[in-house]
């Protein structure tokens, strides 16, 4: 039994363990300690694990690994808990803090217990794709935003069944071999939307997914059309809001931020 000191924060319902590399871990690995660390029952209990390391390319280097062991490329809401872990390591250091992760480099703003972070400028937006679920025909829309997002307007949000359609979009053929996250989406006004998301490699509903938040803003602003710089209110599954701000041009987005609370929750010890 190794001895490893963990961190647990939330960011708006999302929880994560956030853990210092160590070179025990090549030989236990990182997959195999996410699965057991991130159970709920017979481990701490998280919807993801992250790993930081150094990087000579940013402030720190993070890692994200799923419940199921698989490794993310970004997390909006990990990215935010770990520049507030990063900045309480060192209370008087400086408020900006950038993060390499594997899908982009992360700027990151903290005040308080108020996290920004800027995400790189979205791709491959598609808009109403046919697909057919249970031999019913569905037009979603696709957005990737350092991970994939499968976008879905919906009326009576909180009678939908999120785990099982959403565990079905999440593998359809369409999204292979890469799969998706799926958001349902209410609009509620034009500056404000409730979502429920299932996550890839959680493989449930979470009560909160930053970059879902983003993808969700994305495309409804992309239905609405209207320009320039605006802000969105995303109420989330946790009954927290986080905030998207970016900039239109076209049919392009830039400035494209993520805003919301971040706490520590507790420090422990725990063996693997």
């Amino acid at each position: 039994m190794r001895k490893i000191e963990f961190t647990k924060l939330v960011a708006s319902g999302n929880d994560f363990i956030i853990i210092n590399y160590g070179i025990w871990m090549n030989k236990y690995g990182l997959r195999k300690l996410a699965k057991k660390i991130c159970d709920r029952r017979y481990g701490i209990g998280a919807d993801g694990l992250l790993v930081l390391e150094k990087s000579k390319i940013a402030d720190i280097k993070m890692r994200i690994f799923n419940p199921d062991g698989s490794e993310a490329e970004m997390c909006g809401n990990g990215a935010r808990c770990t520049a507030l872990y990063v900045k309480s390591q060192i209370p008087n250091s400086k408020s900006q803090i950038n993060l390499e992760t594997k899908a982009q480099i992360v700027e990151a703003e903290v005040n308080k217990d108020n996290v920004r972070i800027k995400l790189t400028a979205p791709r491959d937006l598609k808009l109403d794709i046919p697909i057919k679920i249970n031999n019913r025909l569905l037009k979603v829309n696709f957005i990737h935003t350092g991970v994939p997002h499968t976008v879905i307007f919906v009326e009576g949000l909180d009678k939908i069944d999120v785990v099982n359609l959403g565990r079905t979009i999440r593998y359809h053929k369409r999204f292979q071999p890469q799969g998706t996250n799926v958001d349902f989406v209410e609009v509620l006004s034009d500056d404000s939307i409730k979502i429920r998301t299932y996550e890839r490699g959680v493989e449930d509903e979470t009560l909160s997914c930053g970059t879902g938040a983003v993808s969700s803003a994305l495309v409804t602003e992309s239905h609405l059309k209207y320009p320039g710089f605006k802000r969105i209110n995303v109420y989330t599954k946790s009954d927290e809001v986080l905030k998207v701000y970016f900039r239109r041009i076209n049919n392009e987005f830039e400035d494209v931020w993520l805003e919301g609370k971040v706490r520590i929750v507790y420090k422990g010890v725990g063996y693997v």
